[in-house]
């Protein structure tokens, strides 16, 4: 499929039916496989052959399915997992251990920076988090000896801001480490950071891939171009034998292509088993199948519902960086010329009272945790998410209370703004 438009990948990519097999990806709903000899089983536990024995490390179903992702984004191997964050988590664990170091952005999901900052540090993982508009110097400053890895995401959520892709993968290969790029909102319909220099990227599929609310699920792409063997001496999970596979060495067996998602699925799919399920996979696909045609339209309303806030006098600000008037408009534009995704935040001045009765009035925009589904959806934190905390504390956090996050669907964008216009009406 290497030579299609992404368009027909979206349809038809990572599985090809032969004669008189099912025309759709089968679900191959099956814990366990049949050999004929426990020769021909053994090559399988000894990394000597292709094949499946136990679905806690790999199904064809989700295998097919990883196979159409990593067409998307360009990648060279890729593996699905259980939710985003696993997704997020495997990569990133893959190449660290205790004593490593990490450089992410701190502009990132919520979720993702607990998970560096809190649960990765009791596993003597180290963090450093920098600004997403950090300078060159700045960036630099940022690495140790032991960094093994450097994180962000295109577009982060909920703050929206853009990574500067190409800035953060030349100081990462500076350093001699790779770039993980957590791609989730914008998708490979409007953006493929392989071809900006990331090395590794991520996506919660359970967001605009899925895109209608029915399966948890994420994914790890391996670009297949990363030298693990010229930094040896930093990635011995790759580049020295695994006993636990006797003796195999994965950058050299496997090389540059297979060796990262091999290790993931071999060694971490083996012992945590966050693995998606066969029936998830499946879903995911019917998704996949129509990525292409949501995502201009996601896009689209995105764009409409943040120029329509941004004239309203009951609005303080309006964060969409599709907007000439957003700080990330000129990076959107390079990275996204097509548009980023359907995401928008704004504040109401009336603050949390305001927020309170602008919410209760929405009839078609559902209150949600959601985001990137197909029906619209919005979100207050200060009374949902993060109620927990005081004005002020909100405030300090970058989060005010009269913020509101609304995820645009695939409705007309009129019957959008309509909604919005009798919402604003109760404040």
């Amino acid at each position: 499929m290497n030579n299609y438009k992404i368009n027909t990948k979206c349809v038809q990519g990572g599985y090809t039916p032969g004669n008189g097999e099912p025309r759709q990806i089968p679900i191959i709903q099956s814990t366990t496989f049949k050999y004929d000899t426990s020769e021909d089983m053994g090559k399988l536990f000894d990394l000597e052959a292709s094949g499946y024995f136990y679905s806690r490390l790999q199904n064809p179903t989700c295998d097919n399915v990883a196979a159409k992702i990593a067409e998307l984004e360009g990648g060279s191997a890729a593996m699905l997992t259980s939710s985003g964050q696993a997704a997020n988590f495997f990569a990133l664990f893959n190449i660290c251990e205790c004593g490593s170091h990490i450089v992410s952005s701190s502009s990132i999901y919520g979720g993702t920076f607990n998970l560096l900052a809190v649960t990765m540090a009791k596993m003597g993982i180290e963090v450093t988090f920098v600004s997403p508009d950090a300078s060159e110097e700045e960036l630099d400053a940022a690495f140790k000896d032991n960094t093994r890895a450097m994180f962000g995401e295109t577009i982060a959520n909920p703050a929206l801001t853009v990574l500067d892709i190409e800035l953060f993968a030349k100081v990462a290969h500076k350093h001699g480490v790779p770039l993980i790029v957590d791609n989730t909102f914008p998708t490979p319909i409007n953006c493929r950071p392989i071809e900006w220099g990331a090395d590794i990227v991520t996506h919660s599929t359970t967001k605009y891939m899925d895109g209608h609310g029915s399966a948890v699920g994420g994914v790890i792409v391996d670009s297949g171009k990363f030298d693990w063997m010229k930094y040896k001496d930093k990635y011995p999970g790759l580049c020295t034998p695994d006993d636990s596979y006797h003796g195999i060495t994965y950058a050299e067996k496997f090389g540059k292509e297979g060796a990262f998602i091999t290790k993931c699925t071999a060694q971490l799919m083996r012992d945590l088993g966050s693995i998606q399920s066969p029936q998830s996979a499946f879903i995911l696909n019917l998704g996949l199948e129509s990525l292409h045609v949501r995502m201009p339209r996601h896009v689209e309303n995105g764009l409409a519902v943040a120029k329509f806030l941004e004239g309203r006098e009951e609005v303080s600000f309006v964060n969409y960086p599709g907007l000439e008037s957003n700080k990330y408009y000129d990076l959107a534009n390079k990275y996204m010329p097509n548009g980023g995704c359907g995401v928008v935040s704004f504040e109401l001045k009336g603050g949390r009272e305001a927020a309170e009765k602008f919410m209760k009035s929405l009839k078609l925009a559902a209150i949600e945790t959601h985001v990137a589904d197909a029906r619209t959806c919005c979100l207050n934190p200060a009374t949902s998410t993060h109620r927990q905390m005081t004005d002020e504390q909100l405030k300090a956090a970058g989060i005010p209370a009269g913020l509101i996050r609304m995820s645009c669907g695939l409705e007309d964008k009129e019957d959008l703004i309509n909604d919005l216009k009798q919402a604003f009406i109760a404040i």
